[in-house]
């Protein structure tokens, strides 16, 4: 295996991401937290990128980096003050939570191993006009995505009304 610029880039990438989503859930104050999840967001457009998905790298950076974090981080300082640290979690709770990592990883493990992936020799890349893209979207046919924007915008929406309402009760 030869090692060439993308392999590398692809490794930093992929540490990058790991240790920003690891401080994401080990750190204990939750702003710190939304901007290592900004920052585990920002590299996972860098890998997109990198395996030339610009329009998807684009919409990671301007939709969860730019809109879901900021969201996050409205919703933690209206709720909360910036100090507020999160408990500790009791030793129970805790090696739950290790428990249900590690039969995730195996379970991913175990698929990825038994799978038969179909080598593909030379890959066509696949070419779609904007307008074909946008078609595709806001179609509410079979293989269209109007649906889940929808279902999305109305979470938002409940997160966004949620959080006034626990800050007006303060």
């Amino acid at each position: 295996m030869e090692i060439t610029f993308e392999s590398i880039v692809f490794w930093a990438l992929a540490l990058f991401i790991t240790v920003s989503s690891l401080m994401t859930v080990i750190t204990r104050r939750m702003v710190r937290s939304a901007t290592w999840l900004l920052f585990t967001l920002f590299g996972t457009a860098g890998i997109y990128f990198l395996l030339g998905y610009t329009f998807l790298g684009s919409v990671q950076i301007m939709v969860y980096a730019g809109g879901i974090v900021v969201l996050y981080v409205f919703s933690i300082l209206l709720t909360s003050g910036e100090g507020d640290r999160v408990e500790r979690l009791k030793r129970s709770k805790f090696l739950a939570g290790v428990g249900a990592t590690v039969a995730g990883a195996v379970i991913v493990v175990f698929v990825t191993l038994k799978h038969k992936f179909i080598e593909i020799a030379n890959p066509l890349p696949v070419e779609t006009s904007f307008k074909e893209l946008g078609r595709m979207m806001l179609s509410s046919d079979k293989y269209g995505y109007l649906l889940p924007f929808e279902v999305v915008s109305v979470l938002l929406l409940a997160c966004i009304v949620g959080g006034i309402m626990i800050a007006r009760k303060r």
